[in-house]
């Protein structure tokens, strides 16, 4: 079943849809950025944003999300406005009967590269490694969404190999 990762912003939105194969490797199917950046209002950008991820829930049908946790230590006007894209997310999700897991930027970075302190560059090599690409995907949002799917993959398996659900 697809999982989906999302990457929160309110001008920018990130995601990757993965699955896997038979033997648990990760399968790429889709990833880009939801960009409302063309849009003014923050109100308009986060109907723009409900719009454009509940079709992307319709015609992809992932079984859950993994969703990146909110951090922000000096921008608390730009982390204000992510907190409420990431509201409409939520919404979308509970809407349409998705579960939804949340990763800090060091579980998912120590997910990814076995590090916690791992810089972005990093981050998406791993990502490309991981889904066996030939390039690193663009824009860094989406690799980030990739990144937040395949943090959650392993832990869906981790979880089940040690008995627990997800």
């Amino acid at each position: 079943m697809p999982i989906l990762g999302i990457d929160p912003g309110i001008a920018i939105t990130g995601f990757g849809i993965i699955d896997q194969d038979p033997a648990g490797n990760p399968i790429l199917i889709k990833y880009g950025v939801i960009d409302a950046t063309a849009v003014k209002e923050t109100s308009s950008r986060l109907v723009y944003l409900y719009e454009a991820l509940s079709q992307l829930l319709t015609e992809y049908r992932p079984s859950s999300c993994g969703l990146e946790k909110l951090f922000f230590s000096k921008n608390v006007t730009t982390g204000m406005a992510v907190s409420e894209g990431r509201g409409v997310i939520r919404l979308c999700l509970q809407q349409s009967g998705i579960p939804l897991h949340e990763y800090t930027p060091n579980e998912i970075k120590l997910a990814i590269t076995s590090s916690g302190r791992a810089d972005k560059k990093q981050i998406q090599m791993m990502v490309k490694v991981l889904l066996q690409l030939d390039a690193i995907p663009y824009p860094d949002d989406a690799a980030d969404a990739l990144a937040v799917a395949l943090c959650h993959q392993a832990s869906i398996g981790l979880n089940s190999a040690i008995g627990r659900a997800n």
